[in-house]
């Protein structure tokens, strides 16, 4: 059966997806949030996700917009079974969403699916995707301003454990006394990039997701599978969290570069939840339905992923400790599998600045010798059908990279890796007329104190 065939039987077969309920319950160690979900006739979920309490205390808060709140996760931990099927109902039946909410949540499972549906080779649009409908009870929040509520102008900084989460801390220059991180489910490698930051424990704030085995269990089975927009889970899940805390900012790491689609004249883009067009819908939605005074851009939105490999390789601390590789983090040890596009991205984005012997100490071995990366290699450099569905950077970021690092080496009069010899003999070399790496994108949502000290990162030398 073909991917296309399977997609319409399986919505044929099972044609409801139910929200059934959700909870939010707290002991003296975490705050315990459990969502129940079914695909009528074919399973049910129960995912949950728990938080480390530490130094929260959510006595003096609404309960009504916590729950709000979590309704909200709910609605985004939705998605990742729902997919299963792409049933074309979805009923709702412990909440309340306005036509014009529906409408924002549909936009973004669709653009947020978009990668899912053109690797499983899913011809679907915008209106008939999904219907959804809500039968649950509106949640009235008074969005009073409590007295007790401490809300002050600390940030919560969401960690990843890659290059760009290290730089954000750093150029926010995290302040133990206001500020906190979070981390979803925490590795050695994550934990230890907010240490060498200087975060002490106390201020990360712990969240461990787990998945429901069923959802893996029908994966195995051959039902659809394949990317969901995670970052749009973190941007309400960051939200509980600064909303419990009483944090002002949540400073996300993502840079102009999450903007551009993965298919060339098509919106399909991996990184859709990254997007400066999601940060803008999120915050509008936030600001009409949610009312509260909490900020929520990403820090890092001015700057290419050219940029921010520049300012990260001078932080020399991080560079034993920090992982972008998604299969690696699969591993119990989290390391460069070396195989991948996103390891060979990083490797090549960081190439100008650190070129041969560092880069050789982060990773074990030159990428740029490896002739079985020459397909993605290829794929990157926009000379392929498409980018990776990875959350790499764009063609002329990787191209602007590639051409520099060819002319370091060649000034050093020493011989090019195999994969830049194959470049430079295939394609043409990039125009270096202008340094990409002195741009500075205005679409973002940055205070003038916060663009401050990013132009003095990138431009103080």
């Amino acid at each position: 059966m073909d991917k296309s065939a399977k997609f319409k039987e399986l919505r044929e077969k099972y044609q409801e997806f139910v929200f059934e309920n959700y909870s939010v319950n707290e002991n003296e160690n975490e705050i315990f949030l459990e969502y129940e979900f079914q695909i009528t006739g074919c399973a049910k979920f129960r995912p949950t996700i728990r938080i480390l309490k530490k130094n929260i205390n959510m006595k003096n808060l609404d309960s009504k917009t916590i729950k709000y709140l979590a309704f909200h996760i709910g609605l985004i931990e939705l998605v990742s079974y729902w997919k299963c099927t792409c049933s074309p109902n979805v009923i709702i039946k412990c909440g309340f969403l306005s036509e014009e909410q529906k409408e924002w949540f549909k936009k973004l499972y669709f653009n947020g699916l978009g990668e899912l549906f053109f690797t499983n080779e899913i011809k679907t649009n915008l209106k008939d995707f999904m219907n959804i409908t809500c039968v649950g009870e509106k949640i009235e929040i008074n969005n009073v301003e409590d007295k007790q509520k401490k809300t002050n102008n600390g940030y919560l900084i969401p960690v990843g454990g890659g290059k760009d989460s290290c730089v954000t801390l750093e150029t926010l220059k995290f302040d133990n006394k206001k500020d906190l991180c979070l981390i979803v489910n925490p590795k050695p490698v994550t934990l230890e990039c907010a240490r060498l930051a200087g975060v002490e424990d106390q201020n990360i704030v712990e969240i461990y997701r787990k998945i429901d085995p069923n959802l893996l269990e029908l994966n195995n089975k051959g039902f659809i599978n394949g990317h969901t927009p995670f970052s749009s889970l973190l941007a309400f899940l960051s939200f509980f969290v600064a909303y419990i805390t009483g944090k002002k900012y949540i400073a996300l790491s993502n840079e102009s570069s999450a903007n551009e689609s993965n298919v060339v004249g098509e919106k399909i883009n991996h990184q859709y939840s990254k997007s400066y067009e999601f940060e803008n819908d999120f915050t509008n939605y936030v600001s009409k339905y949610i009312k509260e005074d909490i900020k929520y851009f990403s820090f890092l939105r001015p700057l290419n992923e050219l940029q921010i490999a520049k300012i990260f390789s001078k932080y020399k601390k991080y560079h034993k400790t920090f992982k972008s590789c998604n299969v690696g983090s699969k591993e119990k040890e989290w390391n460069w599998c070396g195989k991948c596009p996103k390891c060979l991205f990083v490797y090549i984005i960081l190439s100008p600045f650190l070129y041969k012997e560092e880069l050789l100490e982060i990773f074990g071995k030159d990428l740029f010798e490896d002739k079985e990366l020459l397909e993605t290699f290829i794929e990157l450099t926009g000379n392929g059908k498409t980018k990776p569905f990875e959350c790499v950077g764009t063609f002329e970021e990787v191209n602007f990279a590639i051409t520099k690092t060819i002319k370091n080496i060649e000034e050093k009069n020493q011989k090019l890796p195999y994969l830049l010899e194959y470049y430079k003999n295939s394609y043409k070399l990039h125009d270096m007329t202008e340094d990409i790496t002195k741009r500075f994108n205005k679409e973002n949502n940055l205070t003038e104190e916060q663009e401050k000290l990013l132009k003095e990162a990138i431009f103080g030398d």
